[in-house]
């Protein structure tokens, strides 16, 4: 008769033993930082929503603590590790502490920032512990490749669950925020201590809950939204007639584009919603043709798009495997304006 018994989490006994059989030192390089609290974890999951039987999506499992924690809530688990030494132990592990679970969990070796595909049944949740140089990318990444994606919640850096929840006018209000609210109503839903991993890293981390929206518009594609969310934001402190002339052909043509929005030629990205920016990338793709065309390059056509809009990373990617928040790289462009 198969074991049904609920899953044993993680401890701190339990992930220095994990460590020390796989002879598993953390690394400030790797931003390896495995959290040791059987109550984060349980909190992580209570606050993401996710119900029994749900197939959730988690990257970067790491030595499985939160993976444990998504089995005893009655879901599936695919799970995405970047790091081949702890994707082949993650099986053992649950066998382990779950026995009666294995079946429920689908270990895929894979870089989630360039993943195209995920086996499996399609998930209805994204909970994890993002690697932290590079978690909006991957966030916006897999947002885009999964619709099925309804709702879900991530741990990140607190700095960067600031940037992801905020509001137009705001101080943190930038690139990240935009973009994700294309994608999903986002609110920051709390913050995560420092002790609670092992080691301890020298950031704290935030958690950051979404629920998926319908896109704003079908009039226009994403990626031409974002390429003017990309200028409006690419010199934050010149005002909006100025940073989209070359998407528009000139100066006057962008004033002319921004007052057919209903946005003043003279404000900033950092004030405006994704429904504005729809409006603008409307009316740009609307603008008659001048009569000396700009760059093909630089304009946005109403039949293309411009493709530096997708989310791009120029930091080295960490192990996505060790749940991260130690010290990392720069942040890429994306994350930090």
């Amino acid at each position: 008769m198969p074991d049904t018994s609920a899953p044993r989490l993680l401890g701190p006994v339990e992930v220095r033993e994990l460590a020390a059989r796989l002879d598993l030192r953390p690394t400030k390089q790797r931003g390896q930082n495995f959290v040791i609290d059987a109550n984060t974890v349980r909190r992580i999951v209570r606050e993401s929503g996710v119900r029994p039987g749900e197939v959730v999506l988690e990257v970067g499992p790491g030595l499985g603590s939160l993976t444990l924690a998504l089995l005893d809530a009655g879901c599936e688990v695919t799970a995405i590790e970047v790091d081949p030494l702890l994707a082949g132990e993650l099986p053992t592990t649950i066998a382990d502490f779950a026995p009666g679970h294995t079946d429920q969990v689908r270990v895929v070796l894979a870089d989630a920032l360039t993943v195209t595909t995920v086996p499996g049944p399609p998930p209805q949740a994204l909970v994890a512990n993002l690697p932290y140089n590079v978690s909006v990318p991957v966030l916006l990444h897999l947002l885009a490749l999964l619709p099925s994606l309804e709702h879900g919640l991530v741990m990140v850096q607190a700095e960067v669950a600031d940037r992801l929840a905020a509001t137009p006018g705001s101080k943190t209000y930038g690139v990240p925020s935009a973009k994700a609210a294309w994608y999903a109503d986002v609110r920051r839903a709390g913050a995560i201590g420092r002790n609670v991993f092992w080691p301890a890293p020298n950031v704290d981390s935030g958690l950051v809950a979404w629920t998926r929206r319908e896109p704003p518009t079908d009039r226009v594609s994403r990626q031409q939204v974002f390429a003017v969310i990309d200028a409006a934001f690419a010199q934050r402190r010149k005002v909006l007639r100025g940073v989209l002339r070359n998407l528009a052909g000139g100066a006057e043509r962008a004033e002319a584009a921004l007052e057919a929005a209903g946005v003043d030629p003279l404000a900033r990205g950092e004030s405006l919603g994704i429904d504005e920016f729809v409006a603008i990338t409307i009316a740009l793709t609307e603008l008659p043709e001048p009569v000396e065309a700009a760059e093909p390059t630089e304009a946005i056509e109403s039949t293309g798009s411009t493709e530096s809009a997708e989310p791009t990373d120029t930091a080295e990617p960490v192990e996505a495997g060790a749940g991260t928040p130690g010290e990392t790289p720069a942040q890429p462009q994306e994350e930090i304006d």
